[in-house]
C-alpha cells in the first residue's frame, strides 16, 4: 500500500483546499521543491502534484514550481501531475519534463476520444482521476455533478488502457472525515487495473482499513491535509502499511 503525499500548487505555493474550494486554501509552504524534498526524505515512494490553477484555467499554470520539484527530486521517485491537462501536446511536454504519470480528470469525461488517443500515444503513463459524490462523477474542479456512474466510467476507461484510476470522494476531501472505503472497493472490484483512494484520509485507522482491502485492487492512497496539519504522521503511516502488507 503506497502512501502518496500530495502537493497542491496555487500561485506557485503549496496549499490545501477544503472540498476543492479555491477560497478555502491554506498555504503550507512557499517552496514546493523543499516540500517535495521533505516527503522524499520521509520515505515517500511516489509524489502526487495538482496544479489547482491549471485545473480551473484548463491548461497548466504552475510550470515553474513543477520544474523546480522535478529538478529537486531528479529521478529518485515517480511523480504524477493532474490539473489542466487537456491535449496531447501538454502530455508530451509533461513527460519530457520528467513526470512519470499524467492524470486526466475533466477531459476524460468531456472528451473520451482524447483519453483514448492519450492511452495509445503514451501507454503506461495515463492515470484517470475520477472525482465523485454519491456515486456520480464531478467535473470542472468539482463544480459540476454529472449523471455518469463511477463504475460505468471506470470500466470504459479500463478498456481504453489507462494505467490506474485515482478515486476521490469529493464530499470528504480536505475534511479529515475518513476514506470512503465502501465506494472505493466497489470501484476496485469492478476493475482489473489498480485503484488509488483519495479524499478524507485522516489517521492510522484509515491506513488499517485500506490495507484490509488491498487484495481487492486498492494499491495506494493520496495523503493531503492530514500529513500537513500533523493529524497523520507520514512515516508512521507508510511503516504501518508496509507491516500490514507484508
Amino acid at each position: 500500500m503506497l502512501i502518496i503525499p500530495a502537493i497542491d500548487l496555487k500561485d506557485g505555493q503549496c496549499v490545501r483546499l477544503k472540498q476543492g474550494l479555491m477560497e478555502q486554501a491554506t498555504v503550507f509552504s512557499e517552496s514546493p521543491a523543499e516540500q517535495a524534498r521533505h516527503w522524499l526524505d520521509q520515505g515517500a515512494r511516489r509524489l502526487h502534484l495538482v496544479d489547482l490553477d491549471g485545473a480551473f484555467a484548463g491548461k497548466p499554470k504552475n510550470q515553474a514550481a513543477i520544474k523546480a520539484i522535478l529538478a529537486e527530486l531528479g529521478d529518485e521517485i515517480p511523480v504524477q501531475l493532474g490539473g489542466g491537462i487537456r491535449d496531447l501536446d501538454t502530455i508530451e511536454r509533461c513527460l519530457d519534463a520528467g513526470l512519470t504519470y499524467v492524470i486526466i480528470g475533466t477531459a476524460a469525461v468531456k472528451n473520451p476520444g482524447f483519453l483514448a488517443d492519450a492511452c495509445v500515444a503514451f501507454p503506461g503513463h495515463i492515470i484517470v482521476g475520477l472525482d465523485a459524490k454519491d456515486g456520480k462523477v464531478a467535473t470542472d474542479g468539482w463544480s459540476k455533478l454529472t449523471g455518469h456512474d463511477v463504475v460505468d466510467l471506470g470500466k470504459k476507461y479500463e478498456d481504453y488502457g489507462v494505467e490506474s484510476i485515482i478515486y476521490t470522494d469529493i464530499g470528504r476531501d480536505g475534511m479529515l472525515s475518513g476514506i470512503n472505503i465502501d465506494a472505493t472497493v466497489r470501484l476496485a472490484q469492478a476493475l482489473t487495473i489498480p485503484v488509488i483512494a483519495s479524499g478524507g484520509l485522516s489517521n492510522l485507522d484509515d491506513i488499517r482499513k485500506l490495507c484490509e482491502v488491498e487484495g481487492e485492487g486498492v494499491v495506494g492512497t493520496i495523503a493531503g491535509r492530514a500529513i500537513y496539519d500533523g493529524s497523520l504522521d507520514f512515516q508512521a503511516a507508510q511503516t504501518l502499511a508496509d507491516e500490514l502488507g507484508a
